[in-house]
């Protein structure tokens, strides 16, 4: 297998876009992809697309409208979508890689995009709840916001973690979203805002979960010895890792710990050849505050992961292992597709030391961990600074 690098990375604005399509984001993220990799999309041989639902915008058949409002169905491109509820961008990257590393193709393009704010928020609740076990979870009436109420419940009865502990997740990606000029939220919110906001389900509240978002991202994959007749700004990718669970979160032994997370994330550092304590920073999937303290805790980055958020040892500038430095799904914003890839567009960044001024100092070593459903899918991925 070949070692793959990634060459360029691009992403649209997050939010709630109304001037724009499904079709000009995609475009508007992969131009920014191959412009950050010098590239004129002739190069591009194969095109894999992360897409949770195409209920949002009436349209199947993914794969075919991104080749062809790409330019690329002309030169009959191979063209891949894939779901896998909020892992499909995690998934996508993988396929992307796993392409490449095979040596089936030398140049790819991983995207990534939702268009989830033209249905009312009825409907897009309704696909979101999808991800869950549709007859025994979202059948019943239970949404996936009340499944991840019921962990909340459970990780604080148990003394895993406190209110606001898990509180402070929202905290971390809100300050950083400030930083973020493509960020839904801009703004630095306070512990008590989060505390008392409306309720969703007890304990969560409005400020616990991500929101409904427009966006698109894309990243260009290429083998690492070729990746300097391109640019001398890439990153390598040095393992990507899978894993499944139980659709339904009833059926898990436990449902304070996701074990898609711990076993995709072992695989992910014996691969790479390293340990948690390597990574300088991670980009984890906080759909939910209370899964971004499970994955600090599952994916071995911190002991308790809702007093390194409380504590804000997860801020880019405190000198540890610093979390979602995009403004995580929380504030950055949470199109469902682009999620994944997002992520990566963001490790990037941090990887090439042009995060701006949320730059984490002297980072070599990236996570993403993008998560479908209440862990059903997990992808972890770990990217090297060259």
């Amino acid at each position: 297998m070949r070692d793959v690098a990634i060459i360029g990375a691009g992403s649209t604005k997050f939010g709630e876009l109304w001037g724009q399509s499904f079709r000009s984001l995609g475009i508007e993220a992969g131009m920014k992809a191959m412009a950050s990799a010098g590239l004129s999309g002739e190069e591009i041989e194969a095109i894999y697309i992360g897409n949770m639902s195409s209920r949002f915008i009436k349209q199947q058949h993914i794969d075919a409208l991104v080749a062809d409002y790409t330019g690329m169905a002309g030169k009959h491109v191979a063209s891949t979508s894939i779901e896998a509820g909020g892992a499909s961008g995690g998934v996508a990257f993988r396929q992307g890689v796993m392409a490449v590393a095979s040596g089936m193709h030398d140049v790819v393009i991983v995207g990534g995009a939702e268009k989830m704010t033209d249905l009312d928020d009825d409907s897009v609740n309704e696909v979101m709840n999808g991800t869950s076990d549709a007859d025994w979870e979202a059948g019943m009436g239970i949404s996936l916001t009340s499944l991840y109420a019921m962990i909340a419940r459970r990780m604080m009865a148990d003394g895993i973690a406190t209110r606001e502990e898990i509180a402070a997740c929202a905290y971390n990606s809100h300050y950083h979203g400030q930083f973020n000029k493509d960020a839904q939220f801009r703004k630095e919110i306070k512990l008590d805002t989060v505390l008392r906001a409306g309720p969703t389900a007890e304990p969560l509240t409005m400020f616990d979960g991500a929101p409904i978002s427009d966006g698109a991202s894309a990243v260009i994959l290429c083998p690492l010895d070729h990746a300097k007749r391109y640019t001398d700004k890439y990153v390598k990718v040095a393992s990507t890792a899978q894993a499944s669970d139980t659709l339904a979160l009833f059926q898990r032994d436990s449902i304070t710990s996701f074990g898609a997370t711990k076993a995709a994330a072992a695989k992910a550092y014996a691969d790479a050849g390293i340990t948690a304590h390597d990574i300088d920073v991670a980009e984890i999937h906080d759909d939910y505050t209370v899964a971004g303290v499970m994955a600090l805790q599952d994916l071995g980055l911190y002991e308790k992961g809702g007093k390194a958020f409380l504590d804000g040892d997860t801020k880019f500038d405190a000198g540890k292992i610093a979390v979602n430095t995009s403004g995580g799904l929380k504030a950055k914003g949470y199109p469902i597709g682009a999620a994944g890839v997002s992520q990566i567009v963001e490790l990037f960044a941090q990887l090439t030391n042009t995060a701006d001024n949320r730059q984490v100092p002297n980072a070599k070593y990236g996570l993403a961990q993008s998560v479908g459903g209440t862990g059903s899918a997990v992808t972890v991925s770990i990217l090297e600074a060259m």
